[in-house]
């Protein structure tokens, strides 16, 4: 026999089916409701509530190989066979991260098609592979944000046995695996939750109906689902979506209740599994210690750090860059984080931020990008760096990313400076979707000053197909060196303890913003860039012509006397 729970407080009656039996489930203290069936592993089965005949989803589905709108499935975890029983595991310190939205990621765009390109990974140095959404969705493809199903795994990427394989193979390789989860906004369609409770409450975030945290049922379906993906599918860390959408009014915080039920599971497991999150607050209180008050995340997205190193690089002010682009915002990002930490933001129109405890924040602790699915996807056509900056500038980026003393995040292609656009894409069957999805982005494209006659429609087949990365370019030699660089930069700073060191009050920074030139101290090494269009020497009163050298150049590079030249837009590593 198998005995099925469903919360669902709104009903008066509830039966299940599952095969060709119906059985009436039997009402329990706080809207629960109970009932056992013979039934095994591999069947369909769904609710009925009150007299409708509409067989809904279980919302703790874990497979849906019909769809988000059809029968649920009962898979039996047990039945896949695990080859990871001594995985180590990875941890954060030291880590480079490589983003990946598995749809677009291989050509076949599922999981298994994914494992031929894992050993690219593996050879460019890769740590933690950051999966995105792979929950259940309406339609075939998505960007995994508009999820449903938040237990089940996408059929059309391969369902919940094609993730466990990879997640198995990332292990055999080496790679821990990071997987986005969302629990601030349910997608627009398929969300059969407040059919059965109040999963969702009055208000409105950015995406739709605020989550309702004041019900203990919900945030338990949140923290559940989460140590499902860690336990269940041995995931290795989460990265939690827009947790700034999170209303919580309740104490300790939802996240503060995660973090603590997640530190449990990792000395169970015994290995490390971190959690990231991303947020807009520039608050520190994500990362700070449960016990000072913090909410005890691992680590989180540093937008500041992407944003002063692309307006810096491509000349962009306008939306939320307005506040970026010098020398002097990167050089105080590269050392205290935030530049918004108490100072005003043009963009938001207030006071934002708050600093953060250089001397007992280690660096480690911020996820930072030159890219990523957001910062790309957001654009109006999907635009990436190397159609916005010159390819001196962008091998820049690529010294500066790899020597802060944060953790670097590459989004997929980023290392060979793939040509492949990654615009919005959804394939919503409803019509009146499909039109939301295009005007909302045309409002949002607006608001940050982005010509909307360049953006693609996000229904149209084209914008996902020509989403998915050109391995052949690869071979090409613009692309080839770039790749180079990067296998270089990598290798480098997994073996240059100064470059991986966290201490960010051992980071200072020199620069000249009339001669666009920059010097990064990290330790015994600096890395030195002329932003400039024309060679110059640059003032670095340690370096020696007898005992310095230099360790990397992305073009022509010289140690003279109290300083080092170095060509137009070239950067270079010198030891002291």
């Amino acid at each position: 026999m198998t005995d099925f729970q469903l919360w669902a407080p709104a009903a008066n009656s509830v039966r299940l089916q599952a095969g060709d039996s119906t059985v009436p489930m039997h009402s329990t203290t706080g809207g629960w409701w109970e009932a056992s069936a013979d039934v095994a592993p591999g069947t369909d089965y769904g609710y009925l509530l009150d007299d409708s005949s509409q067989l809904l989803p279980d919302p703790c589905s874990r497979w849906q190989p019909h769809g988000v709108h059809e029968a649920s499935r009962l898979y039996d975890d047990d039945a896949f066979a695990w080859t990871d029983h001594a995985w180590p595991g990875r941890e954060l310190p030291g880590a480079v991260i490589y983003e990946m939205h598995i749809g677009t990621f291989s050509a076949g765009g599922t999981f298994e098609d994914a494992l031929p390109h894992l050993d690219h990974l593996v050879d460019l140095g890769i740590t933690h592979v950051e999966v995105l959404p792979v929950n259940a969705v309406n339609g075939i493809w998505n960007w995994g944000y508009d999820g449903v199903g938040w237990f089940a795994v996408h059929e059309p990427l391969g369902g919940p046995d094609g993730f466990k394989r990879f997640v198995d193979v990332c292990h055999e390789r080496g790679l821990a695996v990071l997987l986005d989860v969302v629990y601030n906004h349910l997608g627009p369609s398929g969300n059969y939750l407040r059919r059965f409770g109040p999963y969702e409450t009055t208000g409105r975030s950015t995406w739709g109906e605020l989550i309702n945290l004041e019900e203990d049922v919900v945030r338990r379906f949140i923290i559940d689902n989460a140590l499902m993906w860690l336990r269940d599918y041995h995931v290795d860390g989460l990265r939690l979506d827009a947790v700034h959408a999170l209303v919580d009014r309740r104490t300790p915080h939802l996240l503060a209740e995660l973090s603590a039920e997640v530190e449990e599971l990792a000395v169970q497991v015994g290995r490390s599994l971190p959690l990231i999150a991303e947020s807009d607050l520039n608050d520190p209180i994500m990362i700070e210690p449960r016990a000072a008050g913090g909410h005890g995340m691992d680590a989180q997205w540093n937008d500041d750090v992407h944003h002063a190193l692309h307006a810096l690089l491509t000349g962009e002010r306008q939306g939320y860059y307005c506040d970026f682009g010098s020398l002097a915002v990167l050089a105080k990002v590269c050392t205290a984080a935030f530049l918004h930490d108490g100072t005003y933001s043009s963009f938001r129109g207030a006071v934002h931020g708050r600093p953060v405890d250089r001397e007992h924040t280690p660096g480690f602790r911020f996820v930072v990008c030159l890219q990523n699915h957001d910062q790309v996807g957001n654009r109006a056509a999907g635009d990436r760096l190397p159609e916005l900056t010159s390819p001196g500038r962008l091998r820049i980026g690529a010294v500066l990313l790899l020597s802060l003393p944060f953790t670097p995040m590459l989004w997929m292609g980023e290392e060979w400076a793939a040509s492949t656009r990654w615009p919005y894409f959804t394939s919503h069957p409803e019509p009146e979707l499909a039109e939301i999805a295009s005007s909302k982005r045309i409002e949002e494209f607006a608001q940050h000053g982005w010509d909307t006659d360049t953006m693609i429609d996000p229904q149209d087949p084209a914008a996902f197909t020509t989403a998915k990365l050109n391995w052949d370019e690869r071979d090409d030699p613009e692309h080839a060196d770039v790749l180079a660089l990067y296998r270089r930069l990598v290798a480098f700073r997994a073996a240059e303890p100064d470059l991986r060191d966290a201490d960010l009050t051992a980071v200072a920074v020199d620069y000249d913003e009339d001669r666009e030139w920059l010097v990064l101290h990290r330790g015994s090494l600096r890395v030195v860039a002329n932003l400039a269009d024309t060679a110059q020497t640059i003032p670095v009163a340690e370096v020696s012509t007898t005992t310095s050298e230099i360790c990397l150049a992305t073009g022509e590079a010289a140690v003279a006397s109290g300083g080092v030249e170095l060509a137009a837009e070239t950067a270079a590593i010198i030891r002291l």
